[in-house]
């Protein structure tokens, strides 16, 4: 039997290594230059020349991203007031870095094995975003599983249905479940209801509504759009070079696949967000390299709205209990991943913090570091809580009023593409939603129904 990798065998080509000396990345930085690789790679390391962070300079990266943000968007924190409804965590592509799936085959009608996951229809979908509507929310993010059902369309379901080779393109008709997904159009217009703005489809979800045919992904995502969708989350993308995909991803959409989709997605009219998942196996030059993808991308489209480094939560998940890797990253790396965004990313107005990911103390530090944004309500997470994340699956206005006062900021809700912005006024409770299509600033959850969901332990 061949040993699994470890974190001791992993050797790259790209490593973080320069002719550029950290003084002259920082002052690039700080004059508004446009950096460089080898400039991002300087101030991630906080110089190449010593081993570790050098929490000196780190202090003056971080110093100057928070300064560029004021220049750029100002003392205001955004958020926004949504609902994430993932349809399914049915899934057979094996990435190491996700304990969100469960195995397709443990989904089929004839399995003997008990799932702990689950795949909601269309009308379960639109029930649990109609309901979230009523209560206030505009936003509906979703990202799911590739389960071998899901198809874009009737159309598409019928060209998988006379595929020669099913297992080929990773297909199997909905009759063999539990429960069908339907197609992504059957999603995407459930979850389309009383204007709520939709937001799903993400460069890998769009490969699967390909699968099989020679439709390009223009085709792909103007069917969504027809369908309801609205923008296009810029997940998928991990770190966009190929020497990392090939550890933590290997059967996952390649960088070039990641890039064209995202280029597709414009094209037919969708704005997007882009991410970056780091601390797992790359290094800063990967880091540094994905940032110099993603600001090329903005130079062609000018469609994202804003880009959200994600920190890896490593507890649970494949790369950590095959000791491929031994944590996550620490939270000078955090700080510097953020600042350095900031800092390289000028043709993007809005860096995130993530609170999934950082917790709110550290998420709160974040926004002095470059960051903007502070993500959404959620109501419901189940990616980050299943890999091991600690932090909770929702956070109401009042909570966000009180952590963005707290700090000095100006709260401010948001919608998707930052386009209505409403100033919100500490001292004028109760906090509530306004910008929905149903919202009257009402809280999202009375307080009993928050008390309740605080005694419900979250899924191991």
């Amino acid at each position: 039997m061949e040993r699994p990798v470890t974190e001791a065998d992993l050797t790259f080509d790209h490593v973080p290594e320069t002719d550029q000396s950290f003084e002259n990345a920082l002052a690039k930085a700080r004059d508004g230059d446009r950096l460089t690789v080898d400039d991002a790679i300087e101030l991630l390391t906080t110089g190449t020349e010593s081993e570790g962070i050098d929490r000196k300079r780190k202090e003056r990266v971080l110093e100057a991203a928070d300064r560029r943000r004021a220049e750029m968007v100002g003392e205001e924190v955004t958020f926004i007031a949504n609902l994430n409804n993932n349809v399914t965590t049915a899934c057979n592509v094996g990435c190491l870095f996700c304990n969100f799936k469960d195995a397709a085959h443990t989904f089929e009608r004839e399995t003997e094995i008990e799932t702990a996951g689950f795949t909601k229809t269309p009308a379960e979908s639109r029930e649990i975003v109609a309901d979230a509507v009523d209560r206030g929310i505009y936003e509906v993010t979703s990202v799911s599983g590739l389960h071998p059902a899901f198809a874009l369309d009737e159309e598409h379901r019928a060209i998988l249905d006379d595929h020669p080779n099913p297992k080929e393109v990773n297909y199997k008709p909905p009759a063999v479940y539990e429960t069908s997904p339907g197609t992504y159009t059957d999603q995407i217009s459930a979850m389309s209801v009383d204007g709520v703005h939709v937001h799903s489809m993400t460069p890998e979800e769009a490969y699967h509504a390909r699968r099989g045919t020679d439709w390009s992904y223009e085709e792909v995502y103007r069917r969504l759009k027809e369908a309801g969708l609205d923008t296009v989350p810029g997940t998928a993308a991990e770190i966009l070079v190929e020497e990392v995909r090939e550890v933590i991803c290997p059967g996952k959409i390649s960088t070039d696949g990641w890039l064209e989709a995202m280029e597709a997605a414009a094209n037919v009219g969708l704005e997007m967000t882009a991410t970056i998942m780091y601390g797992h196996v790359e290094n800063e030059a990967h880091r540094a390299m994905h940032l110099e993808r993603i600001r090329d991308l903005q130079d062609r489209t000018g469609n994202i709205t804003e880009f959200v480094p994600l920190s890896f939560i490593h507890q649970n998940t494949p790369l950590f209990e095959h000791d491929v890797v031994s944590g996550g990253a620490s939270i000078d790396e955090d700080e510097l991943m953020i600042a350095v965004s900031r800092l390289f990313l000028d043709n993007i107005d809005h860096i995130q913090s993530s609170w999934v990911k950082y917790g709110d103390e550290h998420g709160l530090k974040l926004l002095n570091c470059g960051a903007d944004d502070y993500m959404g309500t959620i109501l419901s997470e189940e990616i980050t809580t299943r890999a091991g994340g600690e932090h909770g699956e929702f956070r109401s206005f009042e909570d966000y009023v009180e952590m963005i006062s707290s700090i000095g900021r100006v709260p401010v809700e948001r919608s998707t593409d930052y386009e209505k912005r409403r100033v919100i006024d500490p001292d004028e409770p109760p906090f509530g939603p306004r910008l929905g299509p149903k919202a009257d600033g009402t809280p999202l959850l009375t307080r009993a129904e928050r008390d309740a969901r605080d005694t419900v332990p979250a899924d191991d």
